[in-house]
């Protein structure tokens, strides 16, 4: 059947499957990565740090036990032009005072997923400020707005941004649910190193489509948190997440009513109803489904066809009581004589 046809089925087309990213390919230039478990090694290494815009991302211990508190954050990951840096904090004595001092810098942008849950819960956890935090998924939808629909503030995950502005996919699996408060595997080390290094390239991506809109303000996707408040990019007024440019396209079709819903899902079953009248129209009948009359010299046993029905429990036919005697005993004739009469049955 041909698709361009009239009246034809479309096909799903299926997307190409995406080879994953990884820092160590995919760097624009040689870079560094450092794992650091010390917080004066974490100072001089911060100190070397070039100017620019950061990747951004946390980890922490999850809680396997249900309901349970979120566990402290264990590793903050920083990604820049040439240089990954992950600072396992949970293994310091103390917060690194630079760490403090790059995630204050309102000069230096540090953008990811989620970015305001992660700095709100590393204020939460370590009583430390951000700011000048991008959030990836606004900034997508000011700058490319004709690919982006619905709400504004609906999340877009990092893999998703990633395929959509690189072309590649990120890797995912136990790791993701792994202990980040041990000492990090070589496999941890490039998970995070990943997620922090493609908050950058997306970043990057992205604000170069930004310098050449003119309705691109910093403010619609910038924010940070001060002392656990919400604020605009450098710190000083309260943000709400708006965008007055933003089109979200048509509103998505109403949700179907909830009795709706089951009055066509008893309308599609059988009705017991009609079962019980299927049974009635045989007549009366024992238990075991023969039928009794009286033709004026006494009871006869006639045969009569036992009519199916469905077992919803397994799925087979079985004999359907009818007429079931409301006594346990046997219905009796004083006055019959066995010899006199015949009974024909038929099972």
């Amino acid at each position: 059947m041909s698709g361009t046809a009239e009246g034809s089925v479309k096909t799903a087309v299926l997307r190409p499957e995406l080879p994953h990213y990884s820092w160590r390919d995919q760097s624009p230039a040689p870079t560094r990565i450092r794992y650091i478990t010390n917080h004066l090694e974490a100072n001089s290494e911060l100190s070397r740090l070039a100017i620019g815009p950061l990747g951004f991302d946390l980890e922490w211990r999850p809680n396997y036990r249900k309901g349970g508190s979120e566990n402290p954050v264990a590793l903050v990951q920083l990604a820049g032009f040439d240089t990954i840096l992950l600072l396992q904090i949970s293994a310091m004595s103390e917060f690194p005072l630079k760490l403090k001092e790059v995630l204050w810098d309102p000069l230096r942008v540090k953008a990811g997923v989620s970015i305001q849950r992660d700095c709100q819960k590393l204020y939460r956890d370590w009583g430390v400020s951000t700011r000048n935090c991008v959030e990836l998924a606004l900034l997508a939808r000011s700058v490319d707005n004709a690919r982006w629909k619905g709400k504004y503030t609906n999340p877009l995950g990092l893999s998703r941004l990633l395929e959509t502005y690189v072309g590649f996919s990120l890797a995912k699996g136990k790791v993701q649910r792994s202990n980040w408060e041990l000492r990090l595997s070589s496999t941890q080390q490039d998970y995070a190193a990943n997620d922090a290094r493609a908050g950058y390239a997306i970043y990057t991506r992205l604000i170069a489509l930004a310098r050449e809109m003119p309705n691109a303000d910093t403010y619609y996707y910038s924010l940070s948190i001060v002392n656990g408040f919400v604020l605009d990019h450098l710190g000083i007024s309260q943000w709400i997440p708006h965008n007055p440019y933003y089109d979200p396209g048509p509103p998505p079709p109403p949700k179907e009513p909830k009795e709706l819903k089951e009055r066509k899902k008893t309308s599609r079953s059988p009705t017991s109803s009609a079962v019980s009248q299927a049974t009635a129209s045989s007549g009366s009948s024992f238990q075991d489904g023969t039928s009794m009359r009286n033709d004026g010299q006494g009871p006869l046993l006639a045969s009569v066809p036992v009519a199916p029905a469905v077992n919803s429990r397994a799925g087979t036919f079985h004999r359907i009581p009818r007429n079931r005697p409301t006594s346990t005993q046997r219905p009796q004739n004083h006055n019959y004589d066995p010899a006199q009469y015949s009974v024909t049955m038929r099972i």
